[in-house]
């Protein structure tokens, strides 16, 4: 379902975007696209809370600072808490490394947010902190499915209405909500809670009605090389590219208004629903080819057996893949491997530019 789903709304976006381009910006019929796009881009966010729960979110984990990436965040939770909500975030010095997808960061810190945002009435405040913590076996013995080791800690905190110990019982429950109906999808707090499990973290919660609320989240410690987030300022200005790309995508749909995508950002490009069709294109082109962009499950063959195929008769070719399937099932196809360019459908044409700008000069 979510593969048929996202496929969907990846047609959605797409073509609404492209229709925003043709028109003319005074035009009537903008409003009706923009709404069109939100509501593309609201569902399909719904679909990544509902995979994030049932920790199957396909996920691009990187070492990396949180204390880094929460600065680089602290902006748009600014503007998604309101001006009557004053947000602070205390740094941990020295901050030890963890592995997890940035994205998953933002998500966390989202939901979070806002349910505090939605638990202070008027004026109230909201804090972030970081710091290193070493969790040891009496602890442990007290926290059920908690583990010993060392972490690091994230506690955001607010002083909204608080809980009781009834609530507290249920918050991270699929579509258990306290907000009045159209608030809320209730996906929130189970959204946070699937992504700790994924990344191997724990997370605990301290309230009490009329103070306010306490979420500590543990995420383990990897040590490796940091890997920043990269920039999206180039997205925006869409480069026009200059590559000749391969497009493999067994959806007609996908396949046409990925097609027009491309050739509108400038790339030369050569198409097919086919696996078998785009061996033989790759070896009858008499143009080199810079990039393969293909759809992971496929009927005749995967798009991993089709990249080694293709790796033959390009061995410099780079490789980009794509898919609306969920995590596990991507995996089972070997795909989901460090290194490996992935994107997840949904996508918007700045995040396909973005991803073929890393892609291409990787």
């Amino acid at each position: 379902m979510a593969h048929d789903f996202n496929n969907m709304l990846n047609v959605i976006l797409g073509h609404t975007e492209m229709a925003l381009e043709d028109i003319d910006p005074e035009s009537s019929v903008v409003y009706n696209l923009n709404e069109i796009k939100e509501a593309a881009v609201h569902s399909a966010q719904l679909t990544q809370q509902l995979l994030g729960f049932a920790r199957k979110q396909a996920v691009t984990p990187k070492v990396i600072d949180l204390n880094d990436t929460i600065r680089s965040m602290l902006n748009m939770l600014k503007r998604l808490i309101g001006e009557n909500i004053a947000l602070s975030f205390r740094a941990g010095k020295d901050l030890k490394t963890v592995k997890i997808d940035p994205v998953q960061i933002d998500q966390i810190l989202a939901n979070l947010c806002v349910n505090a945002k939605d638990a202070i009435s008027e004026l109230g405040s909201v804090s972030i902190e970081t710091k290193n913590i070493v969790l040891d076996s009496s602890y442990c013995l007290n926290h059920i499915g908690f583990i010993a080791g060392e972490f690091v800690q994230i506690a955001v905190s607010d002083n909204g209405c608080g809980m009781d110990a009834k609530t507290l019982n249920s918050i991270f429950e699929p579509f258990f909500t306290t907000k009045t109906q159209g608030k809320g999808t209730g996906l929130g707090l189970a959204t946070v809670y699937g992504i700790v499990k994924q990344n191997h973290g724990f997370i605990n919660v301290y309230s009490e009605p009329g103070i306010g609320s306490v979420f500590t989240i543990y995420l383990p410690v990897q040590e490796g090389e940091l890997q920043h987030r990269n920039s999206e300022t180039f997205a925006k200005s869409l480069c026009q590219g200059k590559e000749r790309i391969l497009l493999v995508e067994d959806e007609v749909a996908i396949l046409n208004m990925m097609k027009r995508m491309l050739q509108r950002m400038g790339y030369s490009l050569i198409s097919t629903s086919s696996p078998a069709e785009a061996v033989k294109m790759a070896r009858d082109s008499v143009e080199r080819i810079d990039l393969l962009i293909s759809d992971i499950i496929m009927p005749e063959m995967n798009g991993k057996d089709l990249a080694e195929r293709i790796k033959r008769i390009y061995p410099e070719i780079r490789i980009l893949f794509m898919s609306g399937y969920t995590a596990d099932v991507i995996a089972h196809h070997g795909i989901l491997e460090e290194g490996v360019c992935f994107i997840q459908k949904p996508f918007s044409r700045d995040q396909l530019a973005e991803k073929l700008k890393l892609t291409l000069e990787k």
